[in-house]
């Protein structure tokens, strides 16, 4: 999983913190351009340029309505990501569970 291309083309998408807030939009409804560019402080250029590196990375779909295309968020496509942080769960909950023992000894020293 070190070179997954997937892992490393949505990581990238959502590196940008334009894109994230598109993403997190998208994930509320489908929406089209005119309607994620208001309020989202970049011109209509940067946020087509945006959708594009989100849906080349699978996070969003598109779906073609006369002469306007809809974005949607494909929470699906952030499997990759989760199968990815699945792996340091286990590191965290035994680096936490080693910790139990060090807190103890601590709060015994500062009740001396």
């Amino acid at each position: 999983m070190l070179h997954d291309p997937a892992l490393s083309a949505i990581l990238r998408a959502l590196a940008d913190p334009t894109r994230r807030a598109l993403w997190e939009r998208l994930a509320a409804g489908e929406a089209n351009v005119a309607t994620l560019t208001r309020g989202s402080g970049v011109t209509q250029g940067a946020v087509s340029q945006h959708l594009r590196v989100l849906r080349d990375s699978g996070l969003v779909a598109e779906r073609p309505a006369g002469r306007q295309v809809f974005y949607r968020a494909d929470p699906a496509a952030l499997a990759p990501l989760g199968g990815w942080m699945a792996q340091y769960r286990a590191f965290w909950r035994e680096s936490l569970t080693a910790l139990g023992p060090v807190l103890d000894e601590i709060g015994k020293e500062t009740t001396r």
